[in-house]
């Protein structure tokens, strides 16, 4: 059997399994669960896991889901990963009423896409015939929220870094993988898929600001005001932004989540949470130094004092380029050319960009959605180009990897110069933050 027929073979067992793969999508997007508490999201995918006879791993770095699937011979190992959480939009009109969750990002369809590429390559018999393993992964996590909630974790020894894909290079579950692969849903690109391009990183900052509390009415003098502090800090923040050149792609965008007690007590007890993102880690820890400082001054300007607690946050993230080029020949067959392109740099982040220091991987943007990115309107409006075109660019694309003795895999591999191994790379933000 070719190459060709087999990816044919692939596509059509995906199709035969339509309906299933849409139902995946829209069941997790009326289902929304934030990160390390994805439990409907994880016993899905282990239970479609067992329905392709796989024997599925649970509760790793709390809720992830892995299991393997075995080539003809094992050469090389591709990882496939999609991720469980969904991001905090109370006004979405599917987020959860309890916990605000809503998938105003799309993880959702990641899921529906890997469980969609690993029937296609189960049911069709594909997997016979390729010279390398595929690790299906659902990974918890990638939403970097509830900073205070993560933290706590942290310090009860339940997870080391805020960050699933992070937690899986801790736990030793990316020990082995040779290559990555995973897809992120996006609104309002001009492509239909946009492949390649960079993100930026960032580091994280849990902020606490005490003060004295005193009556706001009756002795205010006889307080300090913490908020006040938090605020000036804020506005030392703003007075910054203009030392941030624009090809570091800085941006710094603090919340107040606990702002004082009672309206009428002097706020004594002020939190915050923060990300310095940029596009290569030397300017990110240059802005961080800065927003610190800005933080500090606001403290001493009201004689109250701040913990800043520095927390590791995810790097810049890096497209291999061949595995980049076999998803972008494999969309404009599915597509046509003229709705695939290249995506230049985002400014948003990720933790697959931390996957991408240490291995070949391959993270296009897919759409199939409208609205805005972690907002209210974000809605699926093309379920085919969300759930079902990702699902044959990736299984398409494993196969172009992992066929004829996996010779493309292995030369992603020996092409591509890690910047990290997994132990610098711990080193590395330890050292960091």
């Amino acid at each position: 059997m070719d190459i060709n027929e087999l990816k044919t073979k692939v596509c059509a067992a995906i199709d035969l399994r339509r309906g299933e793969i849409i139902a995946i999508g829209d069941y997790l997007f009326k289902n929304p669960e934030l990160g390390y508490k994805e439990v409907l999201a994880a016993r899905l995918v282990a239970d479609k896991f067992r329905e392709l006879g796989l024997s599925p791993r649970e509760e790793i770095a709390v809720t992830g889901v892995v299991a393997e699937v075995k080539g003809k011979s094992s050469k090389v190992r591709l990882s496939i990963m999609g991720e469980l959480d969904a991001v905090v939009c109370p006004e979405h009109p599917h987020a959860d009423k309890n916990t605000g969750a809503a998938h105003s990002c799309g993880h959702n369809a990641q899921i529906a896409g890997m469980l969609g590429a690993a029937m296609g390559l189960i049911h069709s018999g594909a997997i016979e015939h390729l010279d390398g393993d595929i690790v299906l992964m659902g990974v918890p996590a990638e939403e970097y929220v509830e900073i205070e909630y993560r933290q706590k974790l942290r310090e009860e020894g339940k997870i080391s870094f805020l960050g699933g894909k992070q937690e899986f290079l801790v736990l030793g579950e990316l020990d082995g993988i040779d290559l990555c692969m995973m897809f992120h849903t996006s609104t309002g690109q001009e492509q239909k898929i946009a492949v390649g391009g960079s993100s930026n990183g960032f580091v994280g900052k849990l902020i606490k600001y005490k003060g004295k509390e005193a009556h706001a009415g009756g002795a205010p003098h006889a307080g300090v005001n913490a908020l006040n502090a938090a605020m000036l800090g804020m506005m030392g923040i703003h007075a910054q932004r203009e030392t941030f050149r624009d090809e570091d792609h800085i941006r710094v965008h603090p919340i107040i989540t606990k702002g004082g007690d009672l309206v009428n007590i002097i706020p004594a007890d002020v939190r915050m949470e923060t990300y310095v993102r940029g596009a290569k880690i030397e300017p990110i820890m240059d802005a961080s130094k800065k927003v610190d400082r800005a933080l500090q001054a606001g403290a001493m300007a009201m004689g109250a004092d701040v913990e800043i607690i520095q927390l590791p946050g995810y790097l810049p993230r890096i497209n291999e380029d061949i595995m980049s080029g076999l998803f972008r020949e494999n969309a404009v067959e599915l597509l046509g050319a003229q709705y695939v392109g290249d995506s230049g740099h985002g400014s948003g982040s990720s933790d697959i960009g931390d996957v991408s220091h240490i291995m070949p991987t391959v993270h296009p943007y897919v759409g199939g959605a409208t609205g805005r990115g972690h907002a209210q309107d974000f809605m699926i409006t093309d379920q085919e180009l969300a759930y079902i075109v990702p699902a044959k660019a990736m299984a398409m694309t494993a196969v172009d990897l992992l066929f004829d003795g996996a010779a493309n895999a292995l030369k992603a591999k020996e092409n591509f110069s890690a910047p990290y191994t997994r132990d610098s790379y711990l080193k590395m933000w330890k050292e960091l933050i």
